[in-house]
């Protein structure tokens, strides 16, 4: 298990045990150790990041009453540096509401430091307003976490990087791009193009294509619903070569879809690899994806996938990424190297 010393500066006004009854400002050192805490959202990915840390996740039984309310019971953590591994995907709001009350449980606990370590953060998309009457959901989430006892969030590539600017709390955001375009990069050819399927992805399109030493080319989309999207025209040439696709999320592959068929109409190969960091393959977007020319598609274990024989799916575990990073924070170490490019 991993450990930090904790050694207090020695106090000018601390001259008798009078007034340092327990020594703290005397030199003595205490040992906080790190805690982690699986919720049932994705406990494959939490023991990973448990084993890498060499360490077990703390016992965590969660009770539903038959009305379908969730009440979890966390083992012991009082005075630990703990980390709640829970990912607030599909079904979204049950596993924030069992978020919300592991971090109650844990703070009511004694734990010393408490940070949710939130893979992929629900609610991200609603950053903003597009009319009158609709709510901020990721500002309301977050207030919600801190309220719960959250000291600090961890997530990676979240869809909007304002979400920093609008959490009281230190928001760390973490990205894989990294280590997706190193498994990219070991079957990519040379003549391939790194493609944004709309304008909101060119920078993350950008990071890619510099990662891969790769061309860009970018599709422009018109989003006509949640599963229905429009794309219109490509920007960059393609002719005869293979594609890479890059993308935050895969939601309802609605996009991917609309990229694919607009590059196959400019006459790229039919070679189309799709890299993600969130497979969240939504409703029915294995069979969507299964139907088009892909040699495969590439996301991380952020969320629970599972497998199908039907489409050509890859997955990298972001496991070491959120084990480095919890071992910078809890050593006090700067996570630079870990983060999201502005």
């Amino acid at each position: 298990m991993l450990k930090v010393r904790c050694t207090q500066k020695s106090h000018p006004q601390a001259a008798s045990d009078a007034h340092d009854p327990g020594g703290l400002w005397r030199g003595e050192e205490a040992a906080m150790s790190v805690g982690v805490v699986a919720g049932t959202a994705h406990r494959a990915l939490a023991d990973a990041v448990a084993a890498a840390l060499g360490t077990a996740p703390v016992a965590c039984e969660l009770e539903r009453f038959p009305d379908g309310e969730l009440r979890p019971d966390v083992g012991q953590v009082q005075g630990e540096d703990v980390y709640v591994v829970q990912p607030t995907g599909p079904a979204v709001n049950e596993h924030l509401i069992e978020l919300l009350l592991l971090l109650d449980a844990c703070h009511r606990g004694g734990a010393d430091r408490l940070t949710a370590v939130v893979p992929y953060f629900g609610y991200a998309r609603q950053d903003r307003r597009t009319r009158a009457g609709q709510p901020v959901g990721a500002r309301v989430v977050t207030e919600a976490l801190e309220a719960a006892g959250a000291d600090r969030l961890v997530v990676v590539d979240p869809h909007t990087a304002a979400l920093e600017a609008m959490c009281g709390m230190p928001v760390e955001m973490l990205t894989a791009v990294p280590a997706i375009a190193a498994v990219l990069a070991e079957e990519t050819p040379g003549t391939a193009v790194v493609v944004s399927p709309d304008f909101g992805a060119v920078k993350l399109a950008e990071h890619y294509a510099c990662l891969l030493r790769r061309p860009v080319a970018v599709v422009r989309k018109t989003r006509e619903s949640g599963t229905r999207v429009q794309a219109e025209e490509l920007v960059g040439d393609v002719a005869g070569r293979p594609t890479v696709i890059v993308d935050d999320m895969i939601s309802t592959g609605a996009t991917v879809e609309a990229a694919v068929r607009v590059l196959l109409s400019c006459g790229a190969a039919p070679d189309i690899t799709v890299a993600a960091t969130h497979g969240l393959l939504a409703g029915d977007a294995r069979d969507r994806l299964a139907q088009l020319p892909l040699r495969r598609v590439l996301v991380t274990d952020t969320l629970a996938t599972g497998q199908t024989q039907a489409l050509p799916l890859q997955v990298r575990s972001v496991a070491p990424l959120l084990a480095d990073a919890i071992n910078r924070l809890h050593n006090s170490e700067p996570l630079d190297a870990l983060l999201m490019r502005s």
